[in-house]
């Protein structure tokens, strides 16, 4: 494995979030599809109350399976947690349904948005509030998303398989919230995005973490945008973390602008021209 950053701090918390109750930790979990094959090997992290926690690596690296493990969503594609444990607010969670974490605050965002297209958007919201009951709360809240997602309340009549994909992305997220959540697991959110709208996206997320409370765990493949909002960041490669530490060291460290930010001390650099056999060693050695 490679050198930690000097500022990694190894309970998983960034500095300026240390006095912070941890709400989500996972411990050393492993994941096991179809019974054979293992995807996660060893899996921890934490995410602390008010944070925005990153977890990056590249496509099949093992990000979507650990918030699916968390979620408790891996059933229904023959996956299950093997070994470890999943803490939620100090209590053991593994057992519960993806219903019941939404009842306890914690919700996911799936990877593709997965709005329901002949719904309209104002609709796809309101099914994020389908278990309450407070329907005066419910309509203060369909607001508040209206206030951080003004678009939506443009298009609030339109039928949502008929808006832009990052108005679909604004829903899916806005459609989490309405379920009142503390933490919010949010799976790339980036993707298929303009970098114009990646920076919206984002800077919404910072917003909400700030003016609500909400918690973040997100997976991303973009290192560049999820380190500069992130607080503290888990670099995964086949299935296990082989980095982590507060965001601003791992943007300084310089294996990271290499391999994920395509920085060397020569100047940009293209991933492509990466040798893989000499990545794998770097990480892995």
């Amino acid at each position: 494995m490679l050198d930690q950053p000097e500022e990694t701090h190894g309970d998983g918390v960034a500095p300026e979030l240390k006095d912070r109750e941890v709400l989500l930790s996972v411990n050393n979990i492993e994941v096991i599809y179809n019974h054979v094959i293992l995807v996660l090997k060893g899996v921890s992290l934490a995410v602390p109350k008010g944070g925005i926690t990153a977890l990056l690596g590249g496509n099949g690296a093992g990000k979507t399976t650990t918030l699916k493990a968390i979620s408790n969503l891996l059933k229904s594609e023959r996956g299950e947690v093997t070994k470890g444990s999943i803490l939620y607010r100090g209590e053991r969670v593994q057992h519960l349904s993806p219903s019941d974490l939404v009842e306890r605050g914690v919700i996911q965002v799936m990877e593709g948005r997965h709005c329901f297209e002949h719904l309209t958007v104002e609709e796809n919201l309101l099914t994020g509030s389908y278990t309450r009951k407070d329907r005066a709360a419910i309509a203060d809240d369909l607001d508040l998303v209206y206030s951080y997602f003004p678009r939506l309340k443009e298009r609030r009549k339109s039928q949502a398989g008929y808006t832009s994909g990052g108005e679909q992305q604004m829903c899916a997220i806005g459609r989490a919230l309405m379920s009142r959540p503390e933490t919010i697991l949010l799976d790339e959110p980036s993707m298929g995005l303009a970098p114009q709208l990646v920076e919206e996206i984002f800077g919404i997320v910072k917003s909400l973490n700030e003016n609500e409370g909400v918690s973040f765990l997100l997976a991303e493949q973009n290192t560049n945008v999820a380190l500069r909002f992130a607080h503290y960041g888990y670099i995964l490669e086949s299935g296990r973390v082989v980095m982590d530490g507060p965001a601003k060291a791992l943007r300084e460290n310089a294996d990271v602008k290499e391999f994920y930010l395509g920085m060397s001390d020569e100047g940009r650099k293209s991933f492509r021209d990466v040798r893989s056999y000499r990545r794998r060693k770097r990480w892995l050695a």
